[in-house]
């Protein structure tokens, strides 16, 4: 059973039902936390949504259990946990995996990797939410929730409170004065598939980079997401004319299997505590072999 504990500070809410929704619990989790097998205390105490709270009160949210899909079934695969704690996991996924199950593809995603992984701990109450997606062929950390409130929380975090970086190695070298900077380039679709480019009146997209070495015709580079749009780093290298080895789809020809690009750092305040909390991994063997033998 999941149970969050909250205290009235002076700026909050004085209303439960208001004091609930700021702290990332949504209007469908009050209704179904009343009806549906939850609670809600205030000092040990049942209350409704309309009863007034004071400073340092108590209030005990109970959450109902959280219905399952009944087509997401458990995987037996090993996931990699970076870090874990009662609200959410941190994973390492490989690439060539999906985030989350596709119409097509039903029954080995990150989700379902999760799912399994909860089962085997025997926490079968327990239903995986991704926070942070990854394309397929892109390997590397992603946050999994457990419960619903959590995924709600961490959708509140603005870009400046959930920094996320990543490695790519790209096609082309740099001049002196290109070492570092921001693209900031409007993305949206450019085809009825899954293609996205630099689109005049698309949606505000923004990427801070830094190159760490260069060899002759490639670059290794960080990046930064400042704004969280669908292919967003690989959009906007294509953009800039360095194209990350193994993207075919934005036109890379090299024999590289995979766009070579990992999310090796995440760094957030946990969205319960306030603590920051800062992970970090290492590329994966492709991209240091790929890198090693240019």
């Amino acid at each position: 059973m999941t149970i969050f504990k909250l205290f009235v500070k002076k700026d909050d809410p004085k209303k439960l039902g208001s004091f609930l929704l700021k702290n990332g619990f949504s209007h469908q989790a009050l209704i179904k936390a009343r009806h549906n097998g939850g609670l809600v205390l205030v000092n040990h105490k049942r209350r409704y949504n309309s009863y007034h709270l004071k400073i340092n009160d108590e209030v005990i949210f109970i959450p109902a259990a959280e219905k399952k899909n009944p087509w997401l079934q458990p995987s037996d695969k090993k996931i990699d946990v970076v870090f874990e704690n009662k609200n959410y996991l941190v994973i390492n996924k490989p690439a060539g995996v999906l985030s989350i199950p596709s119409r097509y593809e039903d029954k080995d995603a990150i989700v379902n990797r999760v799912l399994g992984y909860f089962n085997q701990k025997g926490q079968k109450n327990l239903k995986p939410h991704v926070i942070t997606r990854l394309d397929r062929d892109t390997s590397g950390l992603v946050v999994v929730g457990k419960n619903s409130v959590t995924h709600a929380r961490f959708s509140k975090m603005g870009k400046d409170n959930f920094i996320k970086k990543y490695h790519a190695i790209v096609h082309g070298n740099f001049t002196e004065n290109e070492l570092e900077g921001l693209i900031n380039a409007p993305i949206d679709k450019v085809s009825n598939g899954v293609k996205r480019g630099v689109v005049q009146n698309g949606k505000s997209a923004k990427t801070e980079y830094c190159v760490i070495a260069q060899k002759k015709g490639y670059s290794l580079v960080e990046l930064r997401l400042l704004t969280g749009r669908t292919h967003q780093i690989r959009v906007h290298m294509a953009y800039s004319g360095h194209i990350l080895v193994g993207d075919h789809l934005y036109g890379s020809r090299d024999i590289f299997p995979r766009q070579a690009l990992n999310c090796f750092s995440v760094t957030f305040q946990d969205p319960f505590t306030n603590e920051k909390v800062a992970l970090e991994i290492n590329d994966p063997r492709d991209m240091t072999n790929l890198w090693n033998n240019l």
